[in-house]
């Protein structure tokens, strides 16, 4: 009998901890957090940031509307000794371009160098008139003089940005086999 008292006397304080009330989610909420995803997806479209996949592994803008057209060959199909960017103004002015970003990147590390120029020449910034095209010849054993590890770095990416910091495109090319394409 104590253990039926017991069991009704404890069971009697749990109807209580249970008997709330669940309230669902709110329909409205449900609907802004909907509209606030689609309002970033449209926002990410329209300004041109996402891009499709081109077969070099650089990417196209969604509408086209690209001020230069950049270029990255390597010198082999695997370890390559140099690379050469070509970067041509098809915009309708003229463009002032700051000094290219070089990235070495390792799925974790990236290691990055501003490129002033080649065979000791500075010229950059370089003003780029309509309609010209500009080349240069990126020598990488110069990179791995200082820092052997480099070599071991599967891809190797070149970023653009006009004087007054506006990026204006980048084209990345694979030094080497890899597993995963990133």
């Amino acid at each position: 009998m104590k253990k039926l008292l017991s069991i009704l006397f404890f069971s009697s304080f749990s109807l209580r901890l249970f008997a709330q009330n669940e309230i669902g989610p709110d329909g409205d909420k449900l609907v802004y957090i909907f509209l606030v995803l689609a309002a970033l997806i449209a926002g990410f479209i329209l300004t041109g940031r996402s891009s499709r996949k081109t077969k070099d592994g650089g990417g196209k803008s969604l509408f086209g509307n690209g001020r230069v057209s950049i270029e990255l060959e390597k010198s082999a199909l695997y370890y390559p000794d140099r690379l050469k960017l070509t970067v041509k103004n098809t915009g309708k002015t003229d463009i002032d371009l700051a000094r290219p970003l070089l990235v070495f990147d390792n799925f974790w590390i990236k290691r990055k160098f501003r490129l002033k120029g080649s065979n000791n020449y500075v010229f950059y910034p370089l003003y780029l008139e309509k309609g010209k095209t500009h080349t240069l010849e990126i020598d990488l054993l110069r990179f791995y003089g200082h820092d052997d590890r480099l070599k071991k770095f599967p891809k190797a990416k070149v970023y653009l940005e006009d004087v007054r910091g506006k990026k204006l495109g980048s084209r990345a090319v694979f030094l080497r086999k890899t597993a995963f394409k990133f």
